[in-house]
């Protein structure tokens, strides 16, 4: 047996290597014969794991201070990760996005479920902006950026290091400008026949959310000559789609007063400034004052941050989501639509529905469930990893 020239990670006497030569992605490190040399390799170095009777298994990237200690990059223990194995990669997820859009406007790069772990890339255009939220990202993020630039073309290279992910990871939080120049102001960003405000240096994640415009559209399907009620809006997500509909008025609430600007900025792009309104401050208390003012909907779209972000918050985010139907559901005219929606990983389908359910109840209303939607094709989903499938988008008639 040739003896490897990088750092060697092995599994644990009883910890079977057939899922992960199955496809499963991580390896946590209960799972890891662990010692100070392991513990002493600098995150993001990329390593051999090794089954416990020392066969190859894959090539790695290893972060020590992860409980996720080991991310699969190539069953082909042969491989070698560098320029030319991430603009492979790259050209795939590519060559994907470039079939299902016709404008470059999309997720590019969906983590695991496109071959490079925790990475995310989103395209705008000429500019792109990458989350490294794995540490072999991190190290390798020059070579990163150098491939994307040959497989798109892109004139310009934002690094995101904002999340939560990245915490988990031991990565810093400083942001920066790696291709080209800054832009000087928000772009916008055509989608669903709708324009989108994304603040790419101080917005939110990547600067707007992709994954919803599949549900953007369905909902839209409901605008032609109704009023909407969009909460949680960020950027005018379903508001805005629902105005390029045909709706007749849409009123954005949301918590943050740079997303509404950035959502009014957007109506305003679109010539539908007049019929489009903003309510800033918490959800739950702007619901409840809407009820009070006696308004109603014809649509009414909720899409909240991560309620159940973890195992750890599921009880507690399974009851905000039917607390939000449940202050909803009175304010959908009677055969009206009401959407909630989901991005908590932990939170699966079922209980989700089921939250949303019981709150419709209470609210005293009757729900047909007319639609289910998910994250778009440019969100794919790894099929052995349930966290790249967190979106869902539950939607009734009432």
């Amino acid at each position: 047996m040739t003896l490897s020239p990088l750092p060697i990670l092995r599994l644990k006497p009883k910890m079977s290597p057939r899922h992960i030569r199955h496809g499963f992605p991580w390896v946590y490190d209960n799972e890891l014969v662990t010692d100070r040399r392991s513990r002493a390799i600098a995150p993001g170095t990329i390593g051999l794991l090794e089954d416990a009777e020392r066969n190859p298994v894959a090539l790695v990237a290893i972060n020590p201070n992860s409980r996720i200690m080991a991310r699969v990059l190539d069953r082909d223990t042969g491989a070698e990760i560098g320029r030319a194995w991430i603009e492979a990669r790259l050209l795939r997820a590519f060559d994907l996005r470039s079939r299902l859009f016709e404008a470059p406007y999309y997720r590019l790069v969906h983590a695991e479920a496109d071959g490079l772990p925790g990475v995310i890339i989103d395209r705008f255009g000429d500019v792109a902006v990458i989350q490294p939220n794995a540490a072999w990202a991190e190290a390798m993020i020059e070579v990163l950026s150098e491939a994307l630039v040959a497989v798109t073309g892109v004139s310009t290279v934002i690094k995101n290091a904002s999340g939560r992910a990245r915490s988990l990871e031991g990565l810093d939080e400083e942001s920066a400008v790696l291709r080209g120049a800054a832009p000087d102001g928000p772009l916008a960003v055509p989608m669903n026949g709708a324009t989108y405000m994304a603040d790419l240096m101080g917005g939110q994640k990547t600067g707007i959310f992709y994954d919803q415009r599949p549900n953007h559209a369905f909902a839209a399907r409901f605008a032609p000559g109704a009023r909407v009620l969009d909460v949680f809006s960020h950027v005018g997500g379903f508001s805005l789609a629902a105005l390029a509909g045909g709706a007749e008025s849409a009123v954005a609430v949301d918590g943050s007063e740079p997303a509404l600007a950035l959502a009014e900025a957007g109506a305003a792009a679109m010539g539908a400034e007049a019929r489009f309104a903003t309510r800033r401050g918490d959800a739950f208390a702007q619901l409840e004052a809407l009820a009070a003012e006696g308004e109603s909907f014809d649509v009414v779209i909720c899409d909240p941050p991560a309620f159940a972000p973890t195992k750890k918050a599921l009880d507690r985010g399974l009851r905000a989501y039917e607390r939000v139907a449940r202050l909803a559901a009175p304010l959908v005219r009677e055969g009206g639509l009401l959407g909630l929606c989901s991005c908590s990983h932990a939170a699966d389908l079922g209980a989700f529905r089921g939250a949303s359910v019981r709150g419709i109840g209470r609210a005293g209303r009757e729900a047909r469930l007319i639609h289910t939607g998910f994250a778009g094709p440019d969100h794919p989903m790894h099929p052995q990893l349930a966290e790249s499938g967190y979106l869902k988008a539950l939607f009734f008639a009432l």
